[in-house]
């Protein structure tokens, strides 16, 4: 039989296929659809979801489920149709309605994520079928996927606006209604939807595919299909003769494991009957191993009295992984992988709870075992035994008056619902009684502990504590006394992270579970404490101006219907040319050694692979480059010595990235390390050899007042308090990539995914040793940059040119996600010391302090770092300020700038001195931060001419406004009164203010009016999502539009950015620092005011002419015949004493911390931003939005942390953690305040890219505030571990970090307190 398939209603039939082939690389390299993305290659993002349809023969029913195209192999869709974010709508067919409010909502900024966002939606509106769809269910439909831009708050608008039950009012900011619309006309207002019209139909051709019971033709595609048990024992029997087997349900497992070794043969295991059935008694239920964990859920959910328990096992594995995960994988999966690879499974733990057993194909037999038998059996993956089904036992004991059971299962992870493996996971079930109504208390008759996650092998039954809990009355003394029974059992592995943690998670849960009981004394019937998640709501106040119109409109972004359809594209869409060939880097592992050879595993080259290339490759005229900036370079590849773990040693070329990337984790690098001297690890290390970058006095910030005189005229102090802040990974969602074309004369033309396309073309060519002309850098757009695509962009595409001009063939490089976090470097790792002077009302008045920078072994532009991090951190008036800032240079990975680079950390310091000043005053840091804010002549003397007028500081304004709006008095007191009602919650508040300094640089621009009166724009920004063509639109519109002929007014639409071209438009700059689209905007207003001033004397004469209105076509055809020029540019350059700035924000967060697991709930955070007159609120809101979740990210979930040499710790997905849909907010309001006019600025606008992230520090110091709660408590408990008001709150406040201040043993000294009558 062929493998025969649709895609997007298009037939494909293949001959022959690699069996590990992904359905992935057979859509990006075989097909014209481009919409499904490579963002992590693991099952993690979204990025590469597609629709699978499989059509049921028998019942004449077509299946739908979203499935993760970068795990499913290609054999396994064999008569399935494929669905694509194209196939649901596209420019050629019109837009679905998806597409069109997701672009309506400003839901798509870069849109490398978007269209499989647009999937995960359509796949939940599709299954809805004939049920309402739920704003819950619209909530969770994207609770898989990550987007790094938005903030997800539009996404899940554009989600919400499909549901049944939603209230129209709650949905936000869109370009479908105007304020003041009554519901029934913003109902009519979105594009509609109707699911008859817009469910994609499944392709007739696959309806007549005879379902042959003999699968494909196993010469041609090494893929078996056996349609039973028996076939499968045969195949297994001659496993001998046939080679390595894998067996396959949905490949999920590859995700995690990344399969190193290739297989002979792959077993497709879906299609027997008893490892695919589910069947269900009044004994219980099994489930086939081959069964999904998406339709074993909805087994167990169905309505039942007496599968109670079943419903709970199923609400727990909703939080498996994501949608995609659980719609492909098996339950027999994630039981084997938890049985023979340590995989930190839920499933085995719930099934532990209720007892379950197992049933394996042993040779012939079937063989039942307990699953705590299976647990403990050798390897089943390193034999030939097969998991064939699991049996629950249903849970319906005899439940009287005086007994009943209950059920529970408990799961602590950095993301409720968003794809997040465990620290610890744990299920229970318990029989109790009550004796008789007299005697009170409860009686536990039978019970079942089980533990998963923890460090251990696998999941256990704490079977030590089962027995002694049986028979027992249940008391403080009793439940203290299983306390330390579980405290022996749980132990985790040596080098488990957190192993303290976990164990107190353990212990958490276990009283979690038995507490209420004691509590209460009784019953159990109303002690679910169970919490469901709140949705989503949010409010913006955002003012539309019209003085500049179309300028200051909410304009749909540029674009963003192309993006949700994934026709947009991106560097590696461009089709791939026949004869390409493919890079990836090999990298250093020692941070300082002699490189002695290079070679390959086995000395045997590995497929495909036609060079390695070296520095020693390097043209004789060119360098060893790979990037620069104004402030030095870098190079390209390590030479004879490395000098960081993660340098790029040499560029593996090959056939297919797959080829490409393989080789480079088979390559062998030899190291020497005699006589190299010890490296430089830390900024400790740093300080006592003297290896430092220097700093520009230009540079290096000035201090303010005189600091001796402020601490003598301090009434407190605080001396030599230490804070560290850590790094972070950019997670971009397209990683870096770049394409070049060797073309004649020596040429090379390079597509590149870059921020700085200008940096790229010039490192190229002193690479190359050619002249610059010889050299093309197109850059169109980039899925994702945050400072990431700027200096670490250039030598991805240096290398890539190296190899198109060395080989004279075209090199692709799209880098994995692990090559890529190791080398991107991201942010600077600081440590800092201060003293601090202040009177006891909490005024400060002086601080100095000094600062070690690990700005890693390459310049980059670490030297801009002090400059940056004293802006933000003058943002309080303390009097005097003096500062020590040293640049360390270590042999670390080189770090870089990422969004608002020391802004978010001087800013947080400064924050954290407050915190510091108000505890040691036992004052309300909010008082403190009041009385230090600026009065507008300290601003002056803290930032000179940068403050501008009095009447453009807004930031006093800023602050009293957002008390009264988000009521942060009245809010304050409720905290106060919850923190005295609740024991094991506690919550915070926090307002924080943010005062962020830019700077514009100069800026090209071009405007040209085609004959048919179209126009065509250039600039030298870089549109990355950020909005930058939108606003470029927007502007030309207008400045075009003071030509006041007819039809000017609709010029928006006629206007096109085109991509940036570094032979078309020269000296182009960095876009970074957040001002480049309003410095490309004033460059276009400037071409325009010249094309205005060349057509005004045509304009003229044709209106006396004319004797009537002269349309803007009739204008360009005269000009035209006139042969007027109508193309101008120019280059934008700022004025000295007022290209810098200040913006100001406020920020409130209100936080809920559980004292037992550590996790922090963000209940509400409130903004309000300065913004001038926007250019584009909408564009601005999506900023500030996005730039105040990816802070979050950084100051409470993400860890980007380094091994012992100095080389990336995480690797993806699975242990880097970016904020999802379940992690933001659950209220979040923002107002744009439109602050009147700023003569010196763009039409009056602001800056919105990078100062928003600073206000995250109010989730972070909102976590402080409920941690002191936690703390004061232990102290009224004798507790010492965790109490205290001083304390260091890290950067980021994980779990781990956040319980651990909390008290790691706060349930042991709360229950010794109980026994001891407190």
């Amino acid at each position: 039989m062929d493998l025969e398939f649709a895609v997007n209603g298009e037939r494909f039939k293949i001959d022959s296929v690699d069996p590990s082939t992904t359905l992935l690389e057979f859509l990006r390299l075989n097909t014209p659809f481009k919409s499904v993305k490579l963002g992590c290659g693991e099952g993690g993002c979204g990025a590469c979801l597609v629709m699978l349809s499989r059509y049921d023969q028998e019942l004449d029913q077509v299946k739908e489920c979203s499935i993760n195209s970068c795990l499913t192999l290609l054999c396994s869709v064999n008569g399935c149709s494929i669905t694509t974010s194209e196939g649901l709508g596209n420019t050629k067919k019109g837009f679905h309605p998806i597409h069109k409010r997701f672009a309506g909502f400003h839901a798509s900024q870069c849109g490398f994520c978007t269209p499989g966002m647009c999937i995960s939606l359509y796949s939940a509106l599709s299954n809805a079928d004939n049920k309402e769809f739920t704003v819950s269910e619209a909530e969770k439909s994207v609770a898989g996927n990550l987007c790094r831009c938005t903030g997800y708050r539009p996404i899940v608008d554009a989600c919400k606006s499909f549901a049944s039950d939603v209230d129209i009012e709650d949905l936000g900011f869109n370009s479908f209604w105007k304020k003041g619309d009554s519901k029934e006309v913003m109902l009519k207002s979105l594009p509609p939807y109707n699911p008859k019209e817009h469910l994609v139909t499944f392709p007739e051709f696959l309806k007549k595919i005879k379902k042959l019971h003999n699968g494909l033709d196993h010469s041609r595609y090494r893929w078996i299909t056996p349609f039973s048990v028996a076939e499968l024992h045969n195949i297994l029997e001659d496993a001998d003769s046939i080679g390595s087997l894998k067996l396959v349900v949905g490949n999920t497992g590859t995700g995690y494991y990344k399969d190193e070794e290739r297989f002979d043969r792959y077993i497709d295991i879906s299609q027997i009957p008893e490892m695919s059935m589910i069947k269900k008694d009044e004994k219980g239920i099994e489930i086939g191993a081959a069964v999904t964990i998406s339709n074993a859920i909805d087994a167990l959910k169905e309505e039942s009295k007496s599968f109670y328990v079943f419903k709970k096992i199923a609400a727990h594995m909703e939080k498996i992984g994501n949608h995609a995960i659980r719609n492909s994988g098996s339950i027999g999966g994630n039981l084997v992988m938890a049985q023979s690879r340590k995989f930190p499974s839920d499933i085995t733990t719930l099934l532990l709870a209720v007892d379950a057993s197992v049933y394996m194909l042993n040779g012939r037999k079937t063989e039942k075992m307990r699953l705590e038998e299976f647990l403990e059996l050798p390897s089943v993956l390193d034999s030939k035994r097969v998991l064939l089904k699991v049996e629950i036992p249903s849970c319906t004991a005899a439940c009287g008056d005086d007994t009943e059971f209950f059920f529970k299962s408990y799961r602590a992870a950095p993301r409720s619902i968003g794809n997040a493996l465990p620290y610890v996971n744990a299920a229970f079930f318990a029989l109790v009684s009550r004796q008789e109504p007299s005697r009170k208390g409860v009686t536990v008759d039978k019970c079942f502990l089980a533990f998963g996650s923890y460090g251990g092998d696998h999941s256990i039954r704490a079977v030590e504590v089962e027995s002694f809990l049986t028979g027992k009355l249940l008391s403080y003394s009793v439940l203290y006394e299983a306390v330390g029974l579980l405290k022996g059992i749980i132990v985790p592995e040596k080098d488990t992270p957190h192993p303290e943690y976990r164990k107190s998670l353990a212990v958490g849960f276990l009283f979690e579970f038995f507490y209420p009981l004691i509590e209460s004394g009784h019953r159990l019937h109303n002690l679910d404490t169970g919490k469901s998640l709140p949705f989503l709501s949010s409010s913006q106040q955002v003012l539309e101006s019209n003085e500049y119109q179309p300028v200051g409109e909410a304009v749909i972004k540029v674009g963003a219907t192309l993006q949700a359809s994934g026709e947009a594209v991106f560097v590696d869409d461009i089709p791939t040319l026949q004869d390409c060939l493919h890079g990836a880097f090999i990298y250093s592992t020692e941070p300082l050694a002699k490189i002695k050879s290079i070679s390959f595993r086995e000395n045997v080259t590995p497929t495909g692979v036609f060079a390695v290339l070296t520095f020693k490759d390097i043209p004789d005229q060119g360098q060893n480059i790979g990037s620069k900036t104004v402030l030095g370079t870098g190079p390209l590849f390590a030479d004879e010595l490395t000098r960081f773990a993660g340098q790029r040693i040499a560029l593996v070329v090959a056939d297919t990235q797959k080829h490409a990337d393989k080789a480079a984790t088979l390559a062998v690098v030899e190291y020497d390390t005699k006589n190299v001297e010890e490296p430089i690890l830390t900024v400790e290390d740093a300080v006592k050899r003297s290896s430092f970058f220097e700093v520009l006095p230009m540079l290096y910030p000035e201090s303010v007042g005189d600091v001796l005189k402020g601490m003598e005229e301090a009434e407190r102090k605080i001396i030599s308090a230490e804070l560290r802040l850590g790094s972070q990974y950019f997670f971009y969602m397209e990683p870096q990539t770049a394409l070049a074309l060797p073309d004649e004369d020596n040429c090379v033309k390079v597509f590149s995914s870059s921020q700085a396309p200008e940096y790229v073309h010039a490192v190229i060519a002193t690479c190359l040793g050619i002249q610059e002309h010889n050299v093309r850098v197109i850059t169109r757009r980039v899925g994702g940059g945050f400072g990431g695509k700027a200096v670490k962009s250039m030598p991805v595409a240096t290398a890539c040119a190296l190899g198109a001009f060395k080989l004279q063939r075209p090199v692709k490089m799209y880098m994995n996600r692990k090559t890529d976090m190791i080398m991107a470097g991201g942010r600077h790792p600081m440590k800092i010391s201060y003293n601090v002077g202040f009177r006891s009302d909490g005024k400060l008045t002086a601080l100095e302090f000094t600062m070690l920078i690990d700005a890693g072994f390459e310049t980059d532009v670490s030297p801009i770092l002090p400059r940056n991090i004293m802006g933000p951190l003058r943002k309080y008036d303390w009097g005097a300020l003096s500062f020590d800032i040293k640049v360390c240079k270590t042999n670390c990975l080189s770090r870089t700038a990422m969004r608002a680079p020391g802004e978010v950390q001087g800013s947080y310091i400064a924050e954290s001195i407050i915190e510091n000043v108000a505890s040691s005053l036992q004052m309300d840091v909010d008082a403190v931060r009041k009385i230090n804010l600026h009065s507008y002549d300290s601003l002056r003397k803290f930032y000179k001419h940068i403050a501008g007028d009095p009447d453009e500081y807004t930031l006093p304004l800023l602050w009293d406004k957002l008390e009264k709006s988000s009521k942060y008095k009245e809010r304050a007191e409720m905290v106060k009164e919850f923190n005295v009602c609740n024991v094991w919650r506690k919550r915070g508040i926090s307002r924080v203010p943010i005062l962020h300094q830019v700077m514009q640089r100069p800026t090209p621009g071009k405007v040209s009016i085609l004959s048919d009166g179209s126009i065509v724009v250039e600039v030298g920004g870089i549109e990355i999502g950020q909005g930058l063509w939108t606003k470029v639109q927007q502007m030309v519109a207008y400045g075009l539009g003071m030509v006041k002929c007819e039809g000017s007014e609709k010029l928006l639409e006629r206007i096109r950015v085109v991509q940036s071209d570094t032979l078309g438009m020269i000296q182009g700059g960095f876009t970074a620092g957040s001002t480049t689209s309003e410095s490309s905007c004033e460059a276009v207003r400037l071409c325009c005011v010249t094309l205005v001033e060349r057509l005004k004397p045509t304009m003229d004469q044709m209106m006396i002419e004319k004797l009537g209105s002269v349309t803007w076509n009739m204008l360009i055809q005269q000009a035209y015949a006139q042969t007027i020029n109508l193309s101008a540019s120019t280059m934008y350059k700022p004025e000295y004493s007022t290209m810098e700035y200040l913006n100001y924000g406020v920020g409130v967060s209100e936080v809920e911390v559980d004292i037992v697991t550590g996790k922090t709930e963000i209940l509400q955070s409130d903004i309000i931003y300065d913004s001038g007159k926007s250019l584009n609120p909408a564009v601005d809101l999506g900023q500030i939005e996005g730039a105040f979740v990816q802070g979050l990210g950084f100051f409470m979930i993400e860890e980007y942390t380094t091994d012992e040499k100095g080389l990336v710790v995480q690797e993806g997905t699975w242990d880097y953690k970016i904020p999802t849909v379940d992690t933001i907010p659950k209220h979040f309001n923002v107002e744009i305040l439109n602050s009147g006019h700023h003569k010196n600025r763009v039409l009056s606008s602001k800056a919105s890219g990078e100062p928003p992230l600073l206000l995250a520090a109010s989730v972070h110091c909102a976590t402080r505030s409920a941690i002191r709660e936690a703390r004061k408590q232990s102290l009224s408990w004798n507790y010492n571990e965790g109490s205290g008001s001083d304390f260091e709150l890290p950067v980021p406040a994980t779990m781990p970090v956040v319980k651990s201040l909390c008290g790691l043993y706060s349930v042991e000294k709360y229950l010794q307190g109980k026994i001891n009558g407190q």
